[in-house]
């Protein structure tokens, strides 16, 4: 974890060594030594046994263009083999993915910024905080709105973080979870029925909020990013939504909003 944390920080992104343990304890990782240092990572999370994703694919600056990160992340690939694959990629990594079979199918808007005035949330009767006998229903929804089984992640990420839900009809109808992560908070996932339940949730947690740094990362084809914009989460930055093998289909309206974060997908 210490030199992961290191390789982070070299690269300017902002996990916390928090952060690292938390991807670890849900995950799985590699990591690339020379003389005792870790020099490189790269990590995966299983959702199932038909796909997982990819991420936190780091490697120090002195190691780079002599294949390191090629032999990393083919490490990866044989370690997650037989299942579909999800990564969102940097520019950089772009070339690397296309040739280990990876195609791009839509794109990652990273929003963030310290809330320097109030949102007032919905008075919404139907949006409530998530109790213990809600996981269940979460994680089925979850299911739904990505087209794949992960239980345990969103375990995790709800007993680390401050959930809410919306409940129709005795029914819940989706959810947003917001927790502490990098500089701040990030609000993320957020899974919906329909744009307007998306938006009621992330502003349930964004009232929450007030003065703290916070990050969502959403998909430019849901037309969130001037909203957010409008509340004063402006864009910083992309990432390209790639897929080896097939891409989960979601069931029903369920439809996936906002991300845990871009390696969690």
């Amino acid at each position: 974890m210490p030199g992961a944390l290191k390789l982070s920080q070299e690269m300017a992104w902002p996990y916390r060594q928090e952060d690292w343990e938390f991807a670890l304890m849900v995950g799985n990782g590699l990591v690339l030594e020379r003389a005792g240092q870790v020099i490189g990572t790269a990590m995966s999370w299983n959702y199932g046994q038909s796909y997982a994703s990819v991420g936190m694919i780091i490697v120090t600056g002195s190691a780079q263009g002599g294949g390191n990160g090629a032999r990393l992340f083919d490490g990866l690939l044989e370690a997650t083999h037989g299942r579909n694959l999800l990564l969102n990629s940097t520019e950089e990594g772009l070339a690397l993915y296309k040739r280990r079979g990876f195609t791009a199918w839509g794109t990652v808007l990273q929003h963030q910024g310290s809330l320097a005035f109030a949102v007032t949330r919905s008075t919404r009767d139907d949006i409530r905080r998530a109790t213990a006998s809600d996981l269940a229903a979460i994680q089925a929804f979850d299911k739904r709105a990505t087209g794949m089984p992960r239980l345990p992640m969103v375990a995790a990420l709800a007993d680390v973080g401050n959930a809410l839900v919306i409940e129709r009809r005795g029914r819940i109808a989706g959810y947003a979870v917001a927790r502490r992560f990098g500089r701040g908070y990030v609000v993320g996932p957020c899974a919906a029925e329909s744009d307007h339940d998306a938006r009621l949730l992330i502003l349930a947690q964004l009232s929450k909020l007030h003065n703290q740094f916070v990050r969502i990362d959403v998909y430019a084809e849901d037309g969130l990013g001037d909203w957010l914009a409008s509340l004063g989460l402006q864009r910083s930055g992309s990432a390209t939504a790639m897929v080896k093998g097939q891409r989960p289909v979601a069931e029903g309206p369920a439809h996936m909003y906002a991300l845990a974060n871009q390696s969690f997908t």
